[in-house]
């Protein structure tokens, strides 16, 4: 990616979580960046262009991170536990007013976004179980496809304030619980004995 665009679609990106997307104008973003607005535009068409190369860009990002993960020769219990961090915090750093914003002025690019972002999530989580079974940490007896859908819906409900109060529960506590149970209920012996070993030196915050 060209870095001029790159660095718009950050700084575009930044404005638009601490302002929403529909209080900030291209005129905003030009003068952030400080170029004149005719240059910006050599780089985008116009506003809803701009989105949807965030949105792109927040994909390609993600597949990026876990790339990352797969090369540093984790297993899939280390592996899991990194991308679900991840997930977890993207969830925790996206502003309300942008979720609204992209929903009410720009749904086709929402949905589409929604429904790829889910795949890919989906195909990690079940690539995670079978890399798991391969190691021999994880029973060889799972139902792939259902365990990955249940562990997505679980890393988005426990965002949910009213389900999981912050008043009651940290998110660490939460994220902690949920990732544990998550792993106890799909690891043979030795993934939980690796487990217990490891459960001192995890970094549990998100």
């Amino acid at each position: 990616m060209d870095e001029k665009l790159e660095n718009i679609i950050n700084v575009s990106a930044m404005l638009f979580m601490k302002y929403g997307i529909r209080s900030i104008s291209m005129d905003d973003i030009a003068r952030e960046m400080g170029m004149s607005k005719k240059t910006l535009y050599l780089h985008v068409d116009n506003k809803t262009d701009l989105v949807k190369k965030i949105l792109d860009y927040d994909l390609c990002r993600h597949f990026s991170e876990k790339g990352c993960c797969t090369a540093k020769g984790l297993n899939a219990i280390d592996i899991l536990l990194e991308v679900s961090k991840e997930i977890s915090k993207n969830f925790h750093d996206f502003n309300p007013s942008v979720n609204y914003d992209l929903q009410k002025y720009y749904p086709e690019l929402y949905h589409d976004f929604i429904k790829k972002k889910r795949d890919a999530l989906f195909i990690d989580i079940r690539k995670n179980i079978e890399q798991g079974i391969a190691e021999g940490i994880y029973r060889n007896d799972l139902n792939v496809d259902l365990i990955a859908r249940l562990y997505l819906k679980k890393l988005e409900d426990i965002h949910d304030p009213d389900f999981m109060p912050t008043n009651q529960f940290t998110f660490k506590n939460i994220f902690e619980v949920m990732f544990e149970s998550h792993i106890r209920g799909i690891a043979n012996k030795k993934g939980i004995s690796y487990l217990e070993k490891q459960k001192k030196i995890f970094n549990f915050n998100v």
